[in-house]
């Protein structure tokens, strides 16, 4: 049995780097294993709806880009035999054992999201991920409007995320992101369109990665990234995964929310209900004194209702 870590997926074919040798081997995932029991406490064991519990119980487990795993090369087929306990996992884009986070996100075509931005920073605190925040296409945005964006972006930039304004094709900004990629794996993460394989073709130019602009007629992108693989840069590895024009968290309970906004919390602490406190209707919130007063960006709040109000108003999943 040898270790490795799976570096590419295509059509249930996975590419194992040896972890003593190095080299690149070809693997197929053993059925068996495929089906795991698992304990309550297993990080392969998610809360998939309200109503389940986190119990022990037997679950199919398939390996996914990132993880590390143990191998059989006896045999002529050579076979994957387990996966070692993930650190973290994201479901889309789908990789496991994640340094850090590139979010990208275009200045136009299509237009900036806060509500996309938001619900990103959300998904990544339930996985204890910090993202870099990237803004591509500044050469398509007027100088007034990208301004009236970094004022904005200057809110979460106090909050403690890096964030890089670039413009791929003329490779400005691009210099400045060759160091931050050194013994981790980071994910490329956003829309369809916002220029993720733009970024890597100015990152590494020998992939040649295809790239499609913004349809006009459908007013999105057109998914240009077909599997899933980690890329070796800079001593580090870089995953480049399909464009969406859509994501949803899993929060179950209304009440949850809060806690997944770390600039809430201090303020949170000074409501008149503490703790009981959801920031929407209560009297005496501290969190909602300070949208009024400008401390906390009220797009952000605004975001957080619309959130709150979505996953009051869901229906349960069985």
């Amino acid at each position: 049995m040898k270790k490795g870590f799976i570096k590419k997926l295509i059509a249930n074919q996975y590419t194992v780097i040896d972890d003593i040798t190095k080299a690149e081997i070809i693997c197929q995932a053993r059925g068996k294993f495929r089906y795991m029991k698992v304990n309550e406490d297993s990080d392969f064991n998610k809360q998939l709806t309200k109503r389940t519990k986190k119990e022990t119980k037997v679950l199919q487990i398939s390996p996914k880009v990132g993880d590390r795993v143990i191998y059989d090369d006896a045999e002529d087929q050579v076979l994957i035999t387990e996966i070692q306990p993930r650190k973290n996992e994201l479901i889309r884009p789908d990789v496991a054992n994640i340094d850090q986070v590139l979010l990208v996100f275009s200045a136009v075509n299509p237009d900036f999201s806060f509500n996309l931005l938001d619900k990103f920073l959300i998904i990544l605190n339930q996985e204890r991920l910090t993202p870099v925040l990237i803004i591509s296409k500044i050469d398509l945005i007027e100088e007034e409007k990208l301004n009236e964006l970094k004022k904005d972006m200057l809110y979460y930039e106090t909050m403690g995320y890096k964030i890089y304004y670039v413009n791929s094709k003329q490779r400005i900004g691009i210099d400045v992101l060759a160091d931050i990629f050194k013994d981790k794996i980071t994910v490329l993460a956003g829309q369809t369109g916002v220029g993720k394989s733009t970024l890597l073709n100015a990152l590494m130019p020998e992939l040649h990665l295809k790239t499609q602009e913004i349809s006009k007629a459908l007013g999105r992108g057109k998914h240009t990234t077909r599997h899933t693989e980690l890329y070796e840069y800079n001593q580090g590895f870089i995953v480049d995964t399909p464009g969406f024009s859509k994501i949803e968290f899993q929060i179950f309970h209304k009440e949850d929310l809060k806690t997944f906004y770390p600039d809430f919390i201090e303020y949170g602490n000074s409501c008149k209900f503490k703790g009981n406190c959801n920031h929407i209707h209560e009297p005496g919130c501290r969190v909602k004194e300070a949208v009024e007063s400008h401390e906390i960006l009220e797009s952000r709040y605004e975001n957080y209702k619309k959130f709150y109000h979505e996953i009051e108003t869901q229906k349960d999943k069985y």
